[in-house]
């Protein structure tokens, strides 16, 4: 299972990763689109580790597709965060210390599907997907795209 360690500069023991996740409004504005991971049973935002070779746009449109089978494009970036009070611990033992680039991405194609990540896809109105216990910071990533802030949130 994934978990998160917090304490006083505990991401000094992880390695540094760039990471993504994604905000997909319906149409309407009034839906966001969750999955339900498979490690830890959490609702979360898509998302994932951006990968050598490929631009932050590229990781997280890939992601999007590994995660549902949706084609998405890249709109915004709505935030930047980051936290050296705790790590990520991935069930193979490896400790990383995120940051996260957040990005509201527009659908292209496709219909939403399960992958070996996932166990749940589905729409949630966004006033209950904010008070969710969604996984680690994923309703403040919501609630900055909300904004519709030109500038992306440093946090």
């Amino acid at each position: 299972m994934t978990y998160i360690l917090y304490g006083e500069r505990i991401g000094k023991q992880g390695e540094l990763r760039l990471g993504c996740s994604a905000v997909l409004f319906d149409k309407d504005h009034v839906k966001i689109l969750l999955t339900r991971r498979t490690d830890n049973g959490m609702w979360c935002l898509l998302g994932g580790m951006i990968e050598a070779g490929e631009s932050v746009a590229e990781g997280c449109a890939r992601e999007f597709w590994e995660e549902t089978g949706l084609r998405v494009r890249v709109i915004r970036l709505t935030g930047v965060y980051s936290d050296p009070h705790h790590v990520v611990i991935y069930p193979d033992g490896n400790q990383a210390c995120i940051v996260v680039l957040n990005f509201e991405v527009e659908l292209l194609s496709g219909e939403p599907v399960l992958s070996h990540e996932t166990t749940g896809v589905d729409w949630f109105p966004i006033h209950e997907a904010v008070e969710m216990d969604l996984f680690h910071g994923h309703a403040d990533h919501i609630r900055d795209a909300l904004t519709g802030q030109d500038a992306a949130f440093i946090r």
